[in-house]
C-alpha cells in the first residue's frame, strides 16, 4: 500500500510542488495540498507547520516540503516533536535519510534542483525503507521527551 501524503511550499517551491503533486496523482498516491496555491510572496512556516501537524497526527504517513534552500521549511517542520525532516538534494541524500534517519518528510531545495531531480528525489524517499536495526536506537535519541 503507499502512503499518503501531505504538501506543501512556499512562492519559491510553487512550481515544483505543482509538478511533484501531478506525479505524485499520476502515481497513484493519495496526496493533499497544503498550499500555497500561487507564485505569490508567502512565508514558508504558513505552509511547513500544517504539513508536519497533518503527519505528526498520522493524518498522512509522510510529508513534502518546498522552498528556495529548504532550509526554512526544514527548520519549522523539525519543530514538531514527531517530525524527521531532511534536506535533500539528491535521491543518494533521499535514501540515506529514510534508511538511516527514518525521516518522515522530505524537504527539497527547489532553486538548486532541476524539476527532473526532484521527482527522483521524491521517488527515492517514497520508495525507500528504513532499515531499523542500529539505527533505531539513533533515531529514538532524537526525540527531547
Amino acid at each position: 500500500m503507499k502512503p499518503t501524503i501531505a504538501i506543501g511550499s512556499d512562492h519559491a517551491g510553487f512550481e515544483y510542488k505543482t509538478a511533484l503533486l501531478q506525479w505524485l496523482q499520476n502515481n497513484g498516491y493519495t496526496v493533499k495540498d497544503f498550499g500555497t496555491y500561487s507564485l505569490e510572496a508567502a512565508d514558508y512556516p504558513d505552509f511547513a507547520h500544517p504539513v508536519a501537524d497533518a503527519v505528526e497526527k498520522k493524518e498522512f504517513d509522510l510529508g513534502v516540503l518546498l522552498c528556495g534552500s529548504a532550509n526554512g521549511v526544514a527548520i519549522t517542520a523539525n519543530k514538531h516533536q514527531g517530525i524527521r525532516a531532511a534536506i535533500c538534494w539528491t535521491k543518494e541524500i533521499a535514501a540515506l535519510a529514510r534508511q538511516h534517519n527514518n525521516a518522515n518528510v522530505v524537504c527539497i531545495p527547489a532553486r538548486f534542483t532541476a524539476v527532473q531531480q526532484a521527482e527522483s528525489i521524491l521517488q527515492t524517499f517514497l520508495s525507500t525503507p528504513f532499515e531499523g536495526g542500529r539505527h533505531e536506537k539513533r533515531v529514538q535519541k532524537i526525540a527531547c521527551s
